[in-house]
């Protein structure tokens, strides 16, 4: 990758029930991506942003830092996405460790990031992006099941609506959750890059998939 510019709960799904295979094993031992959740209007001398822009298999990713730490990870015509101008000035230098893991994950070298996070938003936002973090590398969920989880059967709308806003794509691995049917039903970075990482994590061909 150039430089330029989710402990699993009950229920898993898996797609077209494939395990990951034996060359990811070892890397799936890391910690799920710790987070630092913060609500929004922070500490003053600490929201300072920067952003880069790097290279991927489903187009060029988006990082922000907050006061040094990842805050965001936005795809191109992402729904949601942050107006440019709120990314802070171009550093990489924040960025370094969440690029070697990214390019690993890429890689099949990595299936859990252990990277610290800065997520801003709602309480409720902010328990369920820490589900997200629960749903093992080739797993998935339903947005029913992560409202039972959270003590509420009857929010699952609510989830959804908190997985859309979702502010770091992929490292918070918000494509891991589907519909009761089983279908997609939506992804704030397009149905098709949710069918390809469900299909690139269960190491199945993406016309198998839904």
């Amino acid at each position: 990758m150039n430089v330029n510019a989710a402990k699993a709960e009950p229920s898993a799904r898996k797609p077209n029930a494939r395990k990951p295979n034996a060359r990811k094993a070892n890397a799936g031992k890391g910690n799920a991506a710790t987070a630092k959740p913060t609500r929004a209007g922070a500490a003053a001398g600490d929201t300072a942003r920067q952003h880069t822009v790097v290279d991927s298999p489903y187009g060029p990713l988006t990082l922000v830092a907050t006061g040094g730490v990842l805050s965001g990870l936005y795809m191109e015509g992402q729904r949601h996405r942050p107006a440019e101008e709120t990314f802070g000035e171009p550093d990489a230098s924040p960025f370094a460790e969440a690029v070697r893991q990214l390019d690993a994950y890429f890689a099949r070298e990595l299936t859990a990031f252990d990277l610290p996070m800065r997520l801003a938003g709602t309480p409720f936002q902010l328990r369920v992006w820490e589900q997200l973090r629960r749903i093992p590398y080739g797993e998935t969920r339903t947005y029913g099941e992560l409202a039972a989880l959270l003590g509420n059967p009857n929010a699952s709308r609510a989830v959804g609506l908190a997985n859309g806003k979702n502010p770091v794509g992929i490292i918070v691995p918000c494509h891991r959750v589907i519909g009761a049917s089983g279908s997609l039903v939506g992804y704030g970075g397009g149905l098709g890059r949710k069918q390809r990482l469900l299909a690139f994590e269960g190491d199945v061909p993406e016309e198998t998939l839904f």
